[in-house]
């Protein structure tokens, strides 16, 4: 994309993150403002909006990105009790950072999928 996607700033190195797993093609680190006792965020190397353009534009990789989540997921022990893969698409779905990513949540029970009221 470029150097002003925060995503790939830190997979370039440029931005530190604290990584759980890497792989040639995805990259899974910490969240900085965890909202689970358990939260990351697994995205892939190369630049896609999101997780749309992710899944037409190569499927080979979205698969390898949800491998990698749930390589993570065992990781942290978080298989037992379960956990929640997120991904956040636009404006409305809530996505901030325009780099597909998705959250890795768990650790604690998660609640409701959608604050009340939103349906």
């Amino acid at each position: 994309m470029g150097s002003d996607c925060l995503f790939c700033r830190i997979v370039a190195g440029e931005i530190p993150a604290t990584v759980v797993r890497e792989t040639d093609s995805t990259l899974a680190f910490r969240d900085i403002d965890p909202k689970a006792p358990v939260h990351v965020l697994v995205i892939p190397k190369e630049h896609y909006a999101d997780v749309a353009t992710l899944g037409q534009g190569d499927p080979a990789l979205a698969g390898e990105l949800l491998a990698t989540a749930a390589a993570v997921a065992e990781d942290e022990g978080l298989l037992g009790d379960g956990f929640r893969l997120m991904f956040n698409t636009g404006a409305y779905g809530g996505q901030e950072v325009f780099h597909v990513h998705a959250h890795l949540l768990g650790g604690a029970p998660l609640g409701p999928m959608l604050a009340r009221g939103v349906a």
